[in-house]
């Protein structure tokens, strides 16, 4: 096979004029040779032909011939006549010991059963590359020019569209806001009740931590409230006080899995009421559920006192990086006012979106996502209960995650670390708590992992938390 002509280390930095005794051909051969030690050249590199790197460091040919001869005598270079010269050196074990630990790659990812992502095979690059055709063949001039922060008039009518259609939601466009995602959009609504004079906020516990830290990094001062099987406890929420907003997963909870149930959805309303403050829904995946069609947002029984946040992360992919939030009208000139360098996503993306939106695909991908992922997480469900018996599975049949409570005493941060090595990812549920809890319980997800892996990867699991 000829040699490749596209390997040839131009861009390598070669230390040359570094103070050191020697003639030139001396401290060329010094540079290489370090270069090829700390890795910059790897085995197979092709080095410069000796006419172009003279011409380049400016010395004559000789120089680098006679650089070249002397590290072909050392084993580090190899050359033959009509080829390139190139690297012939590997490092030995005794090398690869001294780089450290910190330099090793991380364990391969056989079996993905983390929580967080939806199935990124099953992304309709097709439909998807069609909507940004569209977006950019129908593009109008002032599309192109300085985006409206708030978001494209088109994206944020179709959001609203969207919202009053399939989750119940009581809007106008205006009150939409086009953002890169939940965390984004709740960290705006917080520097907007922060500028409001609200400097408290109750996060649910467990919960996701991005979350709290976006309220903290807003200004806001962040206080847990517990969550049990109906949802927050809303009557751990005080009465009076300095606690005037408080965020809430109503439609699927996050680690737990829980939903907010019908009395408490009507007691956080009336507690808003009554302390003249805010809920922030987070309606990160309700589009998921699989047991009914997905409970009504909050934000429809007022909209007065309810933020809503929304993303395409777990419908399509977080690289997309768009989601939304929608206002209390009488909110909506503050939030601009208290974010005015907020970026807006891609123009383009949001045109695309909207597209997507319009033309039905995303209602279509979303009818194929429910069948595929309830059909994954019976499957797991099943698989868990045959290997595991002893765990007991938690969580509405909703969203792309489980919560898998094991037998008192596992030491479950132990058991994930383990699972790491042996390439299966997944979550503790402690990683979620405000404050350490001895609750052993693993949160999975299934949502980026095949169903044939499925059997595989919960043997994986049984394995690693075999009693040794």
């Amino acid at each position: 096979m000829a040699d490749s002509q596209t390997n040839f280390a131009w861009a390598t930095l070669l230390d040359v004029d570094s103070p050191g005794a020697g003639p030139v051909h001396e401290r060329l051969a010094r540079a290489l040779r370090t270069a090829i030690r700390q890795g910059r050249l790897v085995e197979g590199d092709a080095v410069p032909p000796s006419r172009a790197l003279a011409e380049e460091l400016g010395c004559s040919r000789w120089v680098v011939t006679e650089a070249y001869g002397q590290l072909a005598a050392e084993g580090y270079l190899t050359g033959r006549v009509g080829s390139a010269t190139r690297v012939s050196w590997t490092p030995g074990a005794a090398d690869h010991h001294r780089r450290g630990r910190a330099e090793r790659q991380p364990a391969t990812v056989r079996y993905d059963l983390a929580p967080g992502l939806p199935d990124l095979r099953a992304f309709p690059r097709r439909r998807w590359t069609e909507a940004v055709r569209s977006a950019i063949g129908d593009a109008v001039g002032h599309d192109l020019g300085l985006p409206d922060p708030a978001g494209h008039p088109a994206l944020r009518r179709t959001l609203a569209d969207y919202l009053r259609r399939s989750r119940g939601a009581d809007l106008r466009s205006a009150q939409v806001a086009v953002c890169a995602g939940i965390t984004d959009g709740l960290a705006r609504v917080c520097r907007t009740l922060r500028s409001a004079g609200v400097t408290h906020l109750a996060v649910e516990d467990p919960g996701w931590p991005r979350l709290r830290e976006a309220a903290s990094s807003a200004g806001l001062r962040v206080h847990p409230v517990p969550v049990d099987g109906d949802g927050l406890r809303v009557g751990d929420l005080p009465a009076r006080g300095t606690i005037r907003a408080v965020v809430v997963g109503a439609a699927h909870q996050f680690p737990t899995g829980t939903v907010l149930s019908p009395a408490r959805r009507t007691d956080l309303v009336r507690w808003a009421r009554a302390v003249d403050g805010y809920v922030i829904e987070d309606d990160y995946d309700a589009e998921f559920r699989y047991d009914r069609r997905p409970v009504a947002v909050v934000q429809g029984m007022d909209p007065d006192r309810v933020f809503l946040l929304g993303s395409i992360s777990k419908t399509l992919s977080p690289a997309l990086g768009l989601g939304w939030l929608v206002t209390p009208g009488a909110m909506t000139a503050a939030l601009r006012s208290a974010n005015p360098v907020a970026p807006a996503p891609p123009v383009l993306d949001q045109l695309a979106l909207a597209s997507f939106v319009d033309r039905g695909w995303y209602d279509a991908h979303l009818r194929a996502a429910r069948r595929r992922f309830r059909a994954r997480r019976d499957l797991l469900v099943a698989t868990l209960a045959a290997r595991l018996p002893r765990g007991r599975v938690a969580g509405t049949a909703a969203g792309l995650h489980l919560l898998l409570h094991l037998p008192a005493g596992t030491d479950t941060a132990a058991a994930v670390r383990k699972a790491a090595v042996a390439g299966l990812r997944l979550m503790d549920l402690s990683a979620y708590w405000s404050s350490r809890r001895e609750t052993p319980a693993l949160v999975i997800g299934y949502g980026n992992i095949t169903d044939a892996d499925i059997p595989a990867a919960v043997n994986l699991l049984a394995d690693v938390l075999a009693p040794t």
